[in-house]
């Protein structure tokens, strides 16, 4: 089985569901079902016992919640469903919108990389403890609604030698204090 998974002969939904038909009697699907509930309680138990271990996962649970959101916002023209009738448009549909999505998550991850740059350049502290904490899957730089008319020729003289868009100036904000 893990030879199977290993070199891709099998897939892990395909054994989860030939172990979910076997038979009671099965020894390995038996101990496999054991082994996950002693790894889920390993985990509970870390979980209830250590708060940095909470903090951490709550963390990347907040990375993940704000992506959603991200593709929520991307996808709110058609209200966050998907209308087409067919499999292969509606695949075509989701793989647009994660395209977008990938490409809003690179824009941002290549610019906050400039700015964290720019900033430690300047002298400024940045840590990485600080860093492990920001999403790129924010939108708060991005205009979902209206019409976006740019003057192409202006904004081609702003790019520097490498074909950027200049910083904006860094203005610290005060902490916002969530309950």
């Amino acid at each position: 089985m893990a030879g199977s998974l290993k070199y891709g002969q099998a897939s892990a939904s395909l054994i989860v569901g030939k172990w979910s038909a076997a038979s009671r009697q099965n020894t390995l699907a038996a101990a496999l079902k054991e082994w996950g509930m002693l790894r889920r309680t390993v985990h509970l138990a870390t979980y209830l016992s250590d708060p940095a271990y909470r903090r951490k996962i709550s963390r990347q649970l907040n990375k993940g919640e704000s992506l959603h959101a991200l593709r929520r916002d991307l996808h709110y023209a058609q209200q966050g469903t998907i209308t087409r009738p067919h499999l292969e448009q509606q695949t075509e549909h989701a793989w647009c919108l994660t395209l977008l999505t990938n490409s809003v998550v690179a824009w941002t991850t290549e610019y906050y990389s400039r700015a964290v740059l720019k900033l430690r350049s300047q002298g400024r502290q940045v840590s990485d403890e600080i860093l492990s904490h920001i999403s790129p899957g924010h939108s708060d730089n991005i205009n979902f609604f209206g019409v976006i008319t740019v003057d192409v020729e202006a904004e081609l003289a702003k790019l520097d030698g490498g074909g950027w868009r200049p910083l904006r100036p860094a203005q610290p904000r005060e902490p916002q204090l969530r309950p």
